[in-house]
């Protein structure tokens, strides 16, 4: 009575070494860094280390390690001082093709590294780190739609041979015809071409109004959150920064957090920057119909423009910043539809201007009747004119910027353009020192909670307390296991989960040793006590752990940021407690005590 086959003792042992291997990259720490990605996406290569290092070296910068990891190069110093030189030296040696990002790397030896391993992912408030939250300009995004529909509005009642005029006013398209027979079947036109549209009468015969239906306006919504994240990670990428969180906050917000970078300065630029280009041709005549006066850099002159564009910034699909005749160019790259329109308008336009304008919104902050507004202004500007030299398609190249915003400018055409202005409502710095500080308070909470509950089990349950202690030593190495596994951040309400695992983890043991000890007092033999113990205590630690486990998976589900912190080590510290108290202290009480003719129990 009482024993385990062989194999099932086998395989817990296995399971126990494998958790403490999984787990020991965490025993390392961490140490400064610096991270290079290459600018055009591609990935690093180990035969460019040596000639980074040599760089580093020149200036007595040499890192303490090097390696690639997931297509960047990571190169390890002992001091924050030597990062920050050689973040410097490696910046203006390779500005022209890698971005450089500080960040922390842990301290992992090569054998590790060549396994895959990695400790836990630390969130902003134990590793250091940025914290941005931004608002999505919801009006914007309905206002560039809008736009889009008012223009297809106008060339489709045009197309149909109607006279009209279309404006957009507010949320409002208003439609008005020249001649009043065409009213009705410019309404058919309208619902057929969209029949989510919705078509209101205007103020006489000849006009009417078009406006979004209510689930249009929620889709628009919704698009412009989930395209914004998408191209915000697509940013974050671009730059090198590792383990980044990007996600939705509420209706029209967004959360960005960058653990481990120790410098914003850029990143706040870069994630709001709402940079686009548009390419249009210059109207020489003066007299197109659309054409109107665009602005020129300072000190440059400004030109009329066509309506018509040619190509615009949802169309690039590459951009590489570089130099042309010894001048900062931006090389680009563009999809089907955007080449096939760029080859025919070349092939017509030989020898005539072509001009790029670059559009930008910004959001501007004024004084009200003591309260703070906002506005958004939008820029446009034309940076550069060429005349049409030759045919081309869908690689040509841009001039007229500084080496800095050809650089700006190429990592935003990459990563894609936002769908709706964003603004950084909220920004937060956590230094690394804060970090420690966090990670040393929190892990002496897990100690004295794990002490006290070790010390409380040993003198109450003695013997069966030990095997306890030891089962809940060994859940700790499996939550940490999992969570190194699994890449989930843990952050200081996750070290909360962990303290409050601890409590329930010998609570189970509680249950079975209480339950031998009445097994005991009824006249049970010891190894009877101990069968009977673990068996009709089983249905209480289930129900118990169940219902928490629900309750843990309802908090992820519901819950955002450190809630889901919570809920994570919750959810998986009850996994594993159930594991460690109920099969993994059988089997070591097995082991001890099963099998033998015993009088007593220390229990």
């Amino acid at each position: 009575m009482n024993r385990y086959p062989v194999w099932l003792n086998l395989l817990l042992l296995g399971i126990l070494l494998l958790g403490s291997v999984l787990a020991l990259p965490n025993i390392y720490g961490s140490a400064p860094a610096v991270q290079l990605a290459n600018l055009d996406g591609s990935g690093y290569n180990e035969s460019r280390l040596p000639e980074i290092v040599r760089i580093l070296e020149a200036d007595q910068l040499g890192p303490e390690a090097s390696y690639v990891e997931d297509g960047r190069a990571v190169l390890r110093f002992h001091s924050v001082e030597e990062q920050q030189k050689a973040s410097v030296v490696l910046g203006e040696r390779l500005q022209r093709e890698a971005s450089v990002a500080l960040t922390l790397a842990p301290k992992l030896p090569a054998w590790l590294r060549e396994f895959g391993l990695q400790p836990m992912s630390l969130g902003l408030d134990l590793r250091g780190g940025v914290h941005f939250l931004l608002e999505v300009d919801m009006d914007a995004a309905l206002t560039t739609r809008l736009e889009s529909y008012r223009e297809s509005l106008s060339d489709l009642l045009r197309d149909a041979e109607m006279r009209n005029r279309v404006d957009l006013s507010g949320q409002t398209i208003t439609v008005r015809l020249t001649a009043e027979d065409d009213a009705e079947r410019a309404r058919d036109l309208i619902r057929d071409s969209d029949p989510e549209l919705l078509v209101i009468d205007g103020s006489d015969a000849r006009t009417f109004r078009v406006r979004m239906s209510e689930q249009q306006i929620r889709e628009r919504q919704d698009f412009a959150i989930e395209q914004n994240i998408t191209t915000l990670r697509n940013r974050v990428n671009q730059l090198g920064v590792s383990e980044p969180l990007v996600q939705r906050q509420g209706v029209d917000r967004i959360v960005v957090q960058l653990p481990g970078v120790q410098d914003p300065n850029r990143l706040d630029d870069i994630l709001t920057a709402t940079a686009t280009l548009e390419f249009r041709l210059v109207d020489t005549s003066g007299d197109s119909p659309g054409s109107r006066r665009y602005p020129g850099r300072t000190g440059e002159a400004s030109q009329i423009l066509k309506r018509e564009v040619i190509a615009s910034g949802d169309q690039i699909i590459d951009a590489e910043a570089g130099f042309s005749e010894g001048s900062p160019a931006v090389f680009i790259g563009l999809d089907a539809s955007g080449g096939e329109k760029m080859l025919a308008t070349t092939q017509a336009n030989l020898k005539k201007p072509m001009s790029t304008v670059f559009i930008e919104s910004r959001r501007i902050a004024e004084e009200r009747d003591g309260e703070t507004v906002y506005r958004t202004e939008r820029s446009e500007e034309i940076i550069n004119t060429a005349t049409i030299q030759g045919i081309f398609k869908d690689r040509f190249q841009i001039t007229g910027l500084t080496p800095g915003e050809a650089r700006d400018l190429s990592l935003l055409l990459r990563a894609g353009a936002l769908a709706a202005p964003v603004y950084k409502v909220e920004e937060r710095t956590i230094g690394p020192s804060l970090g420690r500080d966090n990670i040393e308070r929190g892990f002496n909470a897990v100690k004295i909670g794990f002490l006290a509950v070790v010390v409380f089990m040993a003198i109450y349950y003695r013997g069966f307390g030990l095997i306890a202690n030891v089962a809940l030593l060994a859940n700790l190495v499996f939550i940490v296991s999992l969570l190194s596994l699994l890449q989930a951040s843990l952050t200081l309400p996750g070290i909360a989960g962990i303290v409050l695992t601890v409590g329930m983890a010998v609570d189970a043991n509680v249950l079975i040793f209480e339950r031998i000890r009445e097994e005991l007092s009824a006249g049970s033999s010891p190894q009877n006590a101990i069968n009977a113990g673990y068996e009709k205590a089983l249905s209480s630690i289930a129900d118990a752990n169940v219902t928490t486990l629900i309750a843990a998976i309802v908090l992820f589900a519901l819950g955002t940021g450190p809630i889901k912190g919570f809920a994570i080590t919750l959810s998986l510290g009850i996994i594993t407690s159930m594991f460690t108290a109920i099969i993994g202290t059988r089997a070591v009480v097995n082991l001890v005590f099963g099998g033998r003719k015993l009088t007593s129990l220390p229990v």
